[in-house]
């Protein structure tokens, strides 16, 4: 009895109750208030602008200050009037712009642009590495700039938001622009796109299979076209039919299934995905021989070198070239033909990431918790973050996880 009395008399003393509890002090709020920069784009036949009015309205009434060149929506019919409603302060200077905290913009910033930088900041832009050398990245680096590029930034499904979302234009518009083609009197010989009672639908070869290829299947099927796809994974062709919901052509990429492909196709979409840095050519300058007159292609692997041997780059000025009675459209940057919507869509990616960098109190604590936006530094602290930009123009690396750490 003795023995139970004295167990029952330890046993309180280990209970929550009796033991020295942590004392709870009041958590500060993290929350900072930004000053972000939307300079006018300087890039040729750039249209784009990074943030639209609306999200710029969110961010001033979440207490952040918003500084936007004049004119810098223009191209993309936002003009100056929207963002000062929206909250915005027109600027006149571009050098006022440079200053600000976070720069966000589209193309990477000129040698201009850098050296209008004052240092220790944040940016924000597309990084199209077949136009950089490593003087730019030196030159950002000296600034000691915190770079992130939107190509590698990811979601929480690990997906590249903003390359689907800017693939998934480029794959609808890419349909749109070869029915404009195709009809001309000159290029397209004044041929309907689709399909009409009594006559042959439209042939469209597609070479891909990814975000690109599964768009342009879709807006081409939706016209009435018949739609044949290649792609070099079985896997990758599976998948869009999965995701189309229909059984439709499909095929490895050899060369002998695209030649005959091409010999019978009214529009040819070139969306095969690059290998190691360049997409490979599948289209020999003979298969294109072959093609009919009055074919229209569209290379929108352009931008990484383009998957037809015939293809040559050209611009929104002068879009298309003809070569074996072929009309090419090799314009890289598609999305920047539809400026208003490809804006809309970039800003919808943009802004919760700006509004989460001010709420959890910077871009350091933001860079330490979200996985995806870490993803996409490549620069920090003017420290070269990416192994592939480190190997590819001779820049010392650093691991990111070990940088962050460091600067708490």
């Amino acid at each position: 009895m003795e023995e139970q009395q004295q167990d029952f008399i330890m046993f309180p003393s280990h209970t929550t109750g009796l033991m020295p509890q942590e004392e709870r002090l009041e958590v500060p709020n993290k929350a900072c208030r930004l000053t972000i920069g939307i300079p006018k784009e300087t890039a040729w036949l750039e249209n784009r602008i990074s943030l639209v009015p609306d999200a710029v309205s969110q961010l001033v009434k979440s207490g952040h200050r918003v500084l936007v060149e004049n004119n810098a929506g223009a191209a993309s019919h936002y003009p100056d009037n929207e963002y000062s409603e929206a909250g915005a302060e027109i600027v006149y200077e571009s050098a006022m712009i440079f200053q600000c905290d976070v720069i966000i913009k589209v193309a990477p910033p000129t040698t201009q642009e850098i050296e209008m930088l004052r240092g220790k900041q944040v940016l924000l832009s597309s990084l199209n590495l077949a136009g950089l050398t490593e003087a730019h990245f030196r030159q950002l680096a000296a600034k000691k700039v915190t770079a992130l590029a939107y190509e590698y930034m990811k979601d929480r499904d690990g997906n590249f938001p903003v390359i689907r979302a800017m693939s998934e234009i480029a794959g609808n518009t890419s349909i749109l622009i070869a029915a404009e083609y195709l009809s001309h009197p000159d290029y397209g010989r004044g041929l309907m796109f689709g399909g009409l009672s009594g006559i042959s639908p439209t042939e469209v070869v597609i070479l891909g299979a990814g975000t690109v290829g599964e768009f342009a299947a879709r807006a081409a099927m939706g016209m009435g076209a018949l739609v044949k796809v290649f792609d070099s994974s079985v896997y990758r062709l599976r998948r869009l039919q999965n995701n189309l919901g229909t059984r439709i052509y499909t095929s490895v990429l050899q060369p002998r299934p695209i030649e005959e492909a091409l010999k019978t196709a009214d529009v040819a979409i070139g969306a095969v995905r690059p290998q190691g840095g360049l997409s490979p050519v599948c289209v020999t300058e003979e298969m294109v021989q072959q093609m009919k007159a009055g074919a229209i292609i569209i290379d929108v692997s352009i931008d990484q070198g383009g998957c037809f041997e015939t293809s040559v780059i050209t611009n929104h000025k002068n879009p298309v070239f003809e070569k074996y009675g072929v009309t090419h459209y090799c314009v890289p940057n598609i999305a920047s033909r539809v400026p208003r919507t490809a804006s809309r869509a970039l800003s919808n990616l943009l802004a919760p990431i700006m509004l989460k960098v001010g709420d959890e109190g910077g871009i350091n604590n933001i860079l330490r918790t979200d996985t995806g936006v870490r993803n996409g530094v490549y620069l920090y602290n003017g420290i070269s973050t990416n192994r592939y930009i480190s190997e590819y123009f001779h820049l010392p690396h650093k691991d990111i996880e070990l940088l962050i750490a460091a600067f708490h």
